[in-house]
């Protein structure tokens, strides 16, 4: 499934309805969006490059949703040696495609779960469901002692590349690429032994603001052409969306001189306005490098992962993962920021008691987070991909 960049040019040339300035924009976008030289297409679309038409079928659509997540979930029950009848819940997030039987029917099926499995099917949620579906299977499991959740995080491109002109559509068919992860997430005591990280806590927001509905938004073109269409106010929505979460996690992370000086900032700033003062007091912005550390920075494209790395005063090895899993994978959505976590956790400066968090952007507006706590450094087998970025990167700072 995977193809280089000259199967993406090829690809993006053989839909006849595509015009020649449309292409040029599309190569233009594409040599500066960050997306590396070698990403994965579905099959229905990758059979234009033998000479076939695209398969934008549901059939087509099902295979590339049973290839992608039937190999993570088998990687997964294998990794942590677990019977799929030992699991007790499966969350499956896909915002694009959204099947009748669903996709947790097909996992229930194929790897022969319990009849009482408690299933749930997430569509529509954007980007962030990775975030939700852990959310989701956190509070599930309060009321289920030791109990085991799989969660699914995955999209499907089959029917949703466009096949327009406009360029606001054209925009998804540059950044967004397959893939898929799976998490065990486990609540029984003995599993704290051999687990890699402890979920500490979640945080979800919903931004609303005129036109932060519309940011991504999946609708036809003017000539009924089928796609998500991209607003240039993404990455504005998008810090903004931010700024509510973090208001909200800092209290779970943050230490308490960080917690004190927000408190003063807005006391002087009540103050100031008590006094009708002419002088601003500024809000006191606080540094989360002293809570976190490690960041997943939802691959969502280089603007987001910019934008996410200036507002937080980043450091480039902050964001190194994000732009790992931009430039080796893709825009894979919800999944994204468990290939940045695989790309920490094969990361030598990884240690047990360090917090990573995971920041996901999605539709609607929202913007979620999750933090987790190291509490087993096991050694990883090592993944071609990510040394071979490491050493693209190490070559340019030479």
């Amino acid at each position: 499934m995977v193809v280089n960049s000259r199967g993406d040019y090829a690809m993006y040339e053989k839909p006849e309805v595509l015009l020649e300035e449309s292409l040029e924009f599309m190569k233009k976008l594409m040599s500066s969006s960050g997306v590396g030289p070698q990403t994965a297409w579905p099959p229905a679309i990758t059979r234009c490059l033998e000479g076939l038409p695209l398969d934008n079928s549901a059939e087509a659509a099902r295979e590339e949703s049973r290839i992608v997540i039937s190999d993570c979930v088998k990687n997964v029950l294998e990794s942590t040696k677990t019977d799929p009848r030992d699991v007790d819940i499966l969350i499956v997030n896909c915002s694009l495609f959204s099947p009748t039987p669903s996709l947790c029917a097909m996992i229930i099926n194929e790897f022969n779960m319990r009849s009482d499995i408690l299933s749930y099917n997430l569509s529509g949620m954007g980007c962030s469901a990775g975030v939700i579906s852990i959310d989701l299977a956190k509070n599930l499991m309060k009321g289920r002692p030791n109990s085991l959740a799989l969660v699914v995080s995955t999209e499907n491109l089959t029917q949703a590349l466009y096949h327009g002109n406009e360029r606001s559509f054209l925009v998804q068919n540059v950044l967004f690429r397959c893939g898929g992860a799976a998490v065990m997430l486990s609540n029984k005591w003995m599993d704290g032994y051999r687990a890699n990280f402890k979920l500490l806590t979640t945080v979800r927001t919903h931004y609303v603001s005129q036109g932060s509905m519309e940011c991504v938004y999946q609708t036809e073109d003017s000539l009924t052409n089928t796609g998500v269409r991209l607003s240039k106010d993404i990455v504005k929505v998008a810090g903004q969306a931010m700024e509510k979460n973090f208001t909200a996690l800092g209290p779970y992370v943050l230490p308490i001189s960080e917690q004190l000086k927000v408190v003063a900032s807005l006391v002087a700033r009540y103050i100031s306005k008590l006094v009708g003062s002419s002088k601003r007091v500024s809000m006191y912005l606080p540094d989360f490098k002293r809570g976190i550390d490690h960041f997943c920075v939802h691959a969502g494209g280089r603007g987001v992962i910019d934008g996410v790395e200036k507002n937080l005063k980043l450091t480039p090895r902050h964001v190194e993962a994000s732009r790992y899993a931009l430039h080796t994978y893709g825009n894979t959505s919800s999944s994204s920021i468990w290939y940045e976590m695989d790309y920490i956790r094969n990361s030598n400066s990884l240690r047990v008691g360090q917090r990573v968090l995971q920041i996901a952007f999605g539709s609607g507006f929202k913007c979620n987070s999750c933090v987790w706590l190291c509490i087993n450094k096991q050694n990883q087998k090592k993944n071609p991909r990510v040394e071979s970025f490491k050493h693209d990167e190490e070559k340019k700072t030479k």
